[in-house]
């Protein structure tokens, strides 16, 4: 895996922690991170909105040092408030929904090809 840099974490149990930062990350906070374990390291994040709403969120994601190290990942979380709709919306919102599978289909296949050893 590339590594640009590294950077060093101040975390509340360790200290000073210098970790090895990938390409993709997009930086860590000045403030103490709490402890080692809760190092990580995040890149840019997707979310998708349905009427001014948050529905869906991907963000590339790695725990090097969490008590089980979650490599390389991409973390989704998916907010669909309860609601009603009529024929429109729920179109409109069927039509997201599908334009998403295929961008988590798109992130899927950037992280095998990271996970690999390629770039993200």
């Amino acid at each position: 895996m590339i590594r640009a840099r590294t950077v060093t974490v101040h975390t509340l149990d360790q200290g000073a922690v210098t970790v090895p930062e990938p390409i993709w990350c997009t930086g860590h906070a000045d403030l103490p991170t709490g402890y080692r374990d809760d190092i990580h390291h995040s890149g840019p994040e997707k979310v998708v909105d349905y009427e001014g709403q948050a529905v869906l969120s991907a963000e590339l994601v790695e725990y090097p040092f969490g008590m089980r190290p979650i490599p390389p990942s991409v973390y989704v979380d998916i907010l669909i408030p309860s609601t009603t709709l009529d024929s429109a919306a729920l179109e409109g919102l069927a039509a997201i929904l599908t334009e998403q599978a295929a961008e988590l289909r798109r992130l899927a296949l950037r992280l095998a090809v990271l996970r690999a050893g390629g770039e993200w």
